[in-house]
């Protein structure tokens, strides 16, 4: 039985601002006195109750700044961020926002949504995927906009400058869906937290698969944050599961178009199998260098199953073939995923996809961040409040480690049974994983990590 992997990567980035709130409480009335004629006796005061609280009132309107791909390289990612964040808002606060039932980037770049009696604006930006225009559309929503929370974006290195922004003007970042070790490793920072799983997550995961079936491997990346990121997680959690890799880890341009050296490369490795970590629309030409190197017929292809969308197209002969997934609808059994499902459907016209479960997660997030700082919108109180929370979302409870602002999450484990079936009702339910990845941080803030694993999964 074959395991196939194909990491395909996007990122959505969401903001949330928060305008200065406080929860609104009325003073004790006074308790009465009761006398009659002597002797005089007094009955008992009765005891002052505390009015209920009104809930949250704001004297400006928390903002939220949203950065994804809306038509750029990866933008197919970016629609998930989208639509999902607005479910999302609108599942944590009870009602959809001023843009209606269906969200449309091409008519309008704001939703509003309201908790009690404070409003939250959501400015909605598309940045291509495209790491200038990230930050052009950053300061925008910073400098002019004003807004609190930022939330974005799909390609890790736009979000590495994403960071950056954050840390200077001190507005929280909620990462997702990009997927770089390195955004909560070597970048990290205070003021960034993710909703989206990491490279250590991905490969934990599908090494529980992978190598149940093979023993020797090769494996390709894109050379640059993600993908070296992506390659060294593998070649330490298959280790880990008993995997030996039997030559150097191939690393080519993010554009390549010819991958033909490449894969002679690994067709002259030996391996059994060959891991794929790739994103965009390079993998096209990877797959198809493969074929005409006789790489698929004599290796098997390691690689996570992907979007519904491309699932048809890469894996239409990996039928029967078992793999890691960080999200498919069918696999959590809950009451947002529901929601997500039930409304994608009747709002979108299809089942919720891959990073779906991710837009709605920081949605989820900014909402319960707000209500844990009572509509405090400082910087310094949203982080503290954000570090170590647990919220449901529609892959269970989500925590995020207050060591390195990692999202403990739940991640999958399916059987490919067709590509064909309506609504992309592909899998059968194999396995739920929960991976625990070793923590990152570079050694100037090794202390912060504390007993978790430093580094790799052994913390050697």
């Amino acid at each position: 039985m074959k395991v196939f992997r194909t990491l395909a990567f996007a990122l959505v980035a969401m903001s949330l601002i928060l305008a200065a709130c406080a929860p609104a409480t009325a003073a004790p009335t006074e308790a009465p006195v009761v006398e009659t004629e002597a002797p005089v006796v007094a009955t008992e005061a009765p005891v002052a109750t505390e009015a209920p609280a009104a809930g949250l009132t704001c004297a400006e309107p928390i903002k939220v700044g949203l950065i994804s791909d809306g038509s750029g390289p990866l933008a197919i990612y970016g629609a998930h961020i989208f639509r999902s964040f607005m479910l999302g808002m609108e599942y944590a606060t009870g009602a959809a926002g001023s843009a209606g039932d269906k969200f449309d980037l091409t008519q309008t770049q704001e939703n509003v949504f309201k908790i009690d009696d404070c409003e939250i604006i959501v400015y909605v930006r598309d940045d291509g995927s495209n790491a200038e225009n990230t930050a052009t559309v950053a300061r925008e929503l910073i400098d002019v906009q004003k807004v609190n929370i930022l939330v974005g974006t799909v390609s890790s290195g736009a979000t590495a400058t994403l960071q950056g922004i954050a840390l200077e003007s001190k507005v929280p970042l909620i990462v997702g869906p990009a997927a770089a070790n390195d955004i909560t490793g070597v970048n990290f920072n205070e003021y960034t937290f993710r909703v989206s799983r990491n490279n250590y997550q991905d490969a934990m995961n599908e090494c529980v698969a992978l190598t149940q079936q093979y023993k020797t491997f090769v494996q390709i990346a894109p050379d640059y944050a993600f993908g070296q990121g992506s390659a060294a997680a593998f070649r330490d959690a298959c280790s880990l599961e008993g995997a030996e890799f039997v030559a150097d880890d191939i690393f080519a341009p993010l554009d390549t178009t010819d991958f033909t050296p490449y894969m002679e490369q690994i067709a002259g490795s030996g391996a059994e199998a060959y891991i794929v970590t790739w994103a965009g629309s390079g993998f096209v030409s990877l797959v198809q260098a493969a074929k005409d190197q006789g790489v698929t017929e004599s290796m098997a292809l390691g690689a996570t199953f992907i979007d519904n969308v491309l699932m048809p197209t890469f894996f239409a002969n990996a039928v029967g073939t078992t793999a890691g997934i960080l999200y498919h609808y069918s696999a959590p059994q809950n009451a947002a995923n529901d929601f997500l499902k039930e409304q994608d459907k009747a709002r979108y016209g299809v089942m919720p996809d891959l990073f779906d479960a991710d837009g709605m997660n920081a949605a989820i997030l900014v909402v319960e961040a707000i209500k844990a700082t009572n509509g405090d919108v400082n910087g310094d109180a949203l982080k503290t409040a954000m570090e170590g929370i647990s919220f449901e979302g529609p892959k269970g409870t989500v925590t995020i480690r207050p060591e390195d602002h990692v999202a403990i999450q739940d991640m999958y484990i399916m059987k490919l049974v067709s590509v064909t079936e309506a609504d992309a009702n592909f899998y059968e339910y194999v396995d739920t994983t929960r991976p625990e990845p070793p923590c990152l941080l570079p050694e100037a803030l090794k202390d912060r990590c504390g007993a978790l694993p430093y580094g790799n999964l052994s913390g050697n």
